[in-house]
């Protein structure tokens, strides 16, 4: 069977504010899964709560919309027990950095074969405009009363000391890049995670399509117009890394290039470490056949639906233990 972009579509209306940057993000993906040829039953979305927790409704694939902040337990979960399945996780600035920050970082040490997609607009979007983790100390959006009173967290930063081992950004409305990123992050043998910049037309005001997309005088040549956002490669920027020798180099370098933000942003690579075993990989030396014979294969119950799962020896070890 030959699929089109279409058959990544599902018939659920939309109904994201005009202008979200939601849209570009979830076309992005949909093309990526189209491109990569990867069959709409190979696949499973993953959500949180929030605006982007209804990703999963509009891609034709298997999609589970999770709880507030558990996104990434969910898909490790499902990756673990079905190591053949493309897993993308999505959520909200707010939803992966602040009540799932714990499982952000924890995820970290595992290095499951998965990528993680956050939709970072600096605001709680769905809860009327509260600002989220992201958003800058001192900046006040149009629903704050008073400016933001708290530091704001480093995704990248975060990202790269937790020990993902993909790291990356895009920008939402540049759809084409994204979809690249989404590509390189899927392809990485190990957690991927993909920091998404987007504005919120409805609440957030400061940081909005025009600010992303302005351009600022070069001022040795006034002719020159310099763009807000640049790609990495385009400076000559490598975060991969070659040999373990690097990791510390190559991260440090990560943070201190995603620090840029006022007149600059910089979008893709960050940092790239290959050299990692990945959780399955590491579970395959202690069960020398997880990757052929995984949990999501193993018959727990008969054909009447009834568990053969033997317990006998279980309770006889409690009775003597």
């Amino acid at each position: 069977m030959e699929y089109s972009i279409s058959d990544y579509k599902t018939t659920v209306h939309n109904d994201w504010c005009a202008g979200c940057g939601d849209f570009g993000i979830l076309n992005a993906i949909q093309m990526t899964l189209y491109e990569m040829k990867i069959l709409p039953h190979n696949a499973a979305i993953f959500s949180g709560i929030g605006c982007s927790g209804k990703t999963p409704h509009f891609i034709n694939t298997f999609g589970i919309h999770t709880l507030h902040g558990r996104v990434l337990p969910f898909a490790q979960g499902a990756k673990l027990a079905n190591p053949s399945l493309n897993i993308i996780a999505v959520g909200g600035d707010g939803d992966g950095l602040g009540i799932g920050s714990g499982h952000f970082v924890n995820a970290g040490r595992r290095n499951i074969d998965l990528t993680y997609i956050i939709y970072n607009n600096g605001v709680y979007g769905l809860t009327k405009g509260q600002a989220s983790p992201t958003l800058k100390l001192g900046v006040k959006t149009k629903s704050l009363p008073q400016p933001n009173v708290n530091e704001s967290i480093n995704p990248i930063a975060l990202a790269c000391i937790s020990g993902f081992t993909f790291v990356a950004r895009g920008y939402s409305y540049d759809v084409k890049y994204l979809k690249e990123i989404i590509k390189k992050g899927i392809v990485h043998k190990g957690l991927s995670f993909i920091d998404v910049l987007q504005p919120c037309p409805t609440y957030n005001d400061i940081n909005t399509k025009d600010w992303y997309q302005s351009y600022k005088t070069d001022e040795d040549n006034p002719s020159i117009k310099i763009p807000k956002i640049y790609k990495l490669e385009d400076q000559g920027y490598d975060g991969t890394v070659k040999e373990e020798g690097d990791m510390a180099t190559k991260i440090l370098s990560a943070i201190e290039k995603s620090r840029e933000w006022e007149d600059r942003i910089p979008v893709g690579v960050f940092y790239e470490n290959k050299l990692i075993p990945t959780f399955g990989e590491r579970l395959q030396t202690r069960i020398e056949n997880y990757y052929q014979y995984p949990p999501s294969q193993q018959q727990i119950v008969d054909k009447d639906s009834y568990s053969i799962t033997d317990i006998d020896r279980l309770i006889e070890d409690l009775k003597t233990g």
